[in-house]
């Protein structure tokens, strides 16, 4: 599968504007979002459709981004994953003793 061409990111504008939006993200080429100093989303095309890769743990989760119902619902789960990133959960709880 190949890395997503310029009339496939032509396509994917809407989702790239979305993208750019997140104060976490940054575009350091079109399409090619880092968060930090570590890629954290790039896209792909084939004959089957438009594909993210997106870094949601240590490695890259291909998604399907073909239709605008897709894209927004990738957009909103980057945006809760990122969320929980910053305010990451306690690992444990401390026990009360009576």
């Amino acid at each position: 599968m190949k890395h997503a061409g310029e009339s496939a990111l032509d396509r994917l504008e809407p989702l790239l504007t979305s993208l750019r939006a997140i104060p976490a993200l940054r575009e350091k080429a079109r399409g090619t979002f880092y968060r930090g100093s570590r890629a954290f989303v790039h896209f792909h095309e084939d004959v089957t459709g438009l594909f993210a890769d997106v870094r949601f743990g240590e490695e890259f989760e291909r998604v399907d981004v073909t239709s605008a119902a897709k894209q927004q619902r990738l957009v909103r789960r980057i945006v809760v994953a990122l969320s929980r990133a910053a305010f990451p959960r306690p690992t444990g709880t401390a026990r009360v003793r009576r």
